[in-house]
């Protein structure tokens, strides 16, 4: 377990669980930790397509949470301690093309609960030009911080599968 306050740790945890998506060219290799700071304990993890359904990261976080709990995820706010941390490799998606809730709307649910999120790397520009979710959870009051140091590591992990143009 990462000391509290290890960011670059808590993120390379998050990247292990990245590195368990599989490849596919039509989505972003993403790994997610909710962290309860206050105990400094992992409260869920998850990795893109880890749950059936088209599942980012966060979402499988929030679905593994509710599961835990025994409570839809529209509820999970009810039931989750304030001020968790959540740790993504990617930055949070603010809009989906499948049609799922974007990884943001899933946040800004939680919001009181999740008052931090860590990002790895800003989301490359390649399925939705202009990811606006690092203003929208900022301007509700969530903060949003990036990690340095391990973008390269992340993108690369993150566009396996991807052809290269």
């Amino acid at each position: 377990m990462p000391a509290p306050g290890d960011h670059k740790a808590y993120m390379q945890l998050a990247l292990q669980e990245a590195q368990k998506s599989p490849p596919k060219s039509t989505n972003f290799r993403v790994g997610a930790l909710v962290v309860d700071p206050s105990s400094n304990q992992i409260l869920a993890t998850g990795y893109t397509l880890e749950l059936p359904g088209n599942t980012h990261a966060e979402q499988c976080c929030f679905m593994k949470l509710a599961e835990q709990r025994g409570v839809s995820e529209e509820h999970l706010s009810k039931v989750l301690p304030p001020g968790l941390i959540l740790y993504t490799t990617l930055e949070p998606c603010s809009e989906r093309l499948s049609g799922n809730l974007p990884c943001v709307q899933r946040i800004l649910r939680l919001a009181g609960r999740i008052t931090t999120v860590f990002v790895g790397a800003l989301e490359p520009e390649k399925f939705v030009a202009e990811n606006t979710g690092r203003k929208i959870l900022t301007d509700a009051g969530i903060n949003v911080v990036q990690v340095g140091g391990l973008e390269k590591e992340i993108l690369k992990v993150a566009t396996a599968g991807h052809i290269k143009s």
